[in-house]
């Protein structure tokens, strides 16, 4: 495959609207030759989601995408963004790039936030070895903004040699910053409106992979929540209500000013606030900045739910939806066909890469605020986190 093809291969995936049709073989595209996958998680999330810390285990988490993708002057890559880490596809004429943006993420994570960021570098090359693939979809959240979807094993297998301690990169120096421009924490808790955020992980049974039965499981569920109304979207469609949070705003002055310009910067983030809700109330437009259109574009934007080698989704349902969804994977776990972890909470977070307000492409990642997909996912894994009260 040629430089130009290999650079636009996922701009070439077409494009799947309708999220039922996430199982669909026919939308995954396998990662051209030569690619490689940036990953990073949050070492010891456990004690952090513990001490409510679990907005900022977010932010760690969504800091990987700013940064590997500032670094690739924000070209089209597939990306999904996990809770606790995340995973970004590139091909390998940008290794060295990623791996620098890595290795500054992973600095600023533990000198600004004190938290241990793992991060690895795994050439697709290897994953092919083991018979796994990388097969990505394209789903169109909203006319403005699409996300990938990971089939395949391959990114599953990855994470896991991450965690064993391979594929590793070389720490920054101290004092080593990513730009992380665009990168925003403004958002207070949203809180439920049908009945509770549920944040459920869907995944295929030990050691095998996805069946038809499994599809047909995933299909089941989204089916549920689409009854609720939007697929069960935790944002309500005009956006969310304005609560902005003041340690939202000093998470965002760290990742985008340097020590000495953050109370300007602060400020500057501060007048922003103001001024959209203020445009917001009035119906009035600053230039091309239309408040309300962006409030909207907010809700639509959102991934809450997506395909990494499995169902995950982050959703507003009330009992009698949650119920059928739980006895579907609870009778799919008995069968052998899935294992799941389901996460009960009051709320949702949000966390957001806006490399312009101006630009309708922005993108905001949604989990549930009190442990969300990490207390779920622990479920899967047999440690049982349990859930904490978030520090906003």
């Amino acid at each position: 495959m040629n430089d130009v093809s290999n650079e636009r291969f996922f701009a070439d995936v077409p494009v799947f609207t309708d999220f039922e049709r996430v199982t669909d073989t026919s939308n995954y595209h396998p990662l051209p030759n030569g690619w490689f996958l940036a990953l990073a998680d949050i070492v010891g999330s456990t004690q952090a989601i513990a001490a409510g810390r679990y907005k900022d285990v977010n932010m760690a988490g969504v800091s990987v995408i700013s940064a590997v993708l500032n670094a690739v002057d924000k070209g089209d890559y597939p990306f999904v963004f996990g809770g606790d880490g995340a995973v970004v596809a590139l091909p390998g004429n940008l290794e060295v790039v990623a791996r620098g943006a890595l290795a500054a993420a992973q600095r600023w994570v533990e000198e600004e936030m004190g938290l241990t960021l793992r991060i690895a570098v795994v050439p697709l090359a290897d994953i092919r070895k083991e018979g796994l693939d990388v097969r990505v979809a394209r789903h169109a959240a909203s006319p403005f903004v699409t996300y990938a979807m990971f089939a395949g094993g391959g990114a599953s297998w990855a994470e896991r040699q991450m965690k064993s301690g391979r594929y590793g990169v070389d720490p920054a120096p101290p004092g080593t910053r990513p730009d992380l421009t665009g990168l925003s924490c403004r958002w207070s808790p949203i809180a439920a409106h049908n009945g509770e955020i549920v944040s459920i992980i869907a995944v295929p049974a030990e050691g095998g992979r996805p069946s038809p039965a499994f599809r047909k499981l995933v299909m089941e569920v989204v089916a549920i929540s689409a009854e609720q109304g939007r697929g069960g979207h935790p944002i309500p469609p005009d956006g969310p209500e304005f609560a902005f949070s003041m340690k939202g705003v000093d998470r965002e002055a760290r990742a985008t000013a340097l020590p000495g310009k953050r109370l300007k910067q602060k400020l500057f983030i501060m007048l922003q606030i103001v001024l959209v809700v203020v445009l917001h109330k009035l119906g009035a437009k600053l230039g091309r900045f239309d408040a309300r259109r962006y409030t909207q574009d907010v809700s639509g934007n959102s991934d809450f739910r997506k395909f990494d080698d499995g169902l995950k989704m982050t959703i507003d349902v009330d009992a009698q939806h949650l119920g059928r969804i739980q006895a579907l994977l609870e009778e799919a776990k008995a069968k052998g066909i899935a294992r799941f972890g389901l996460h009960r909470q009051a709320s949702a977070l949000m966390t957001c890469f806006v490399p312009t307000p101006l630009s309708r492409d922005h993108v905001h990642f949604i989990d549930g605020a009190s442990g969300g997909y990490a207390v779920a996912a622990s479920q899967i894994t047999g440690k049982t986190l349990s859930a904490v009260k978030i520090t906003p």
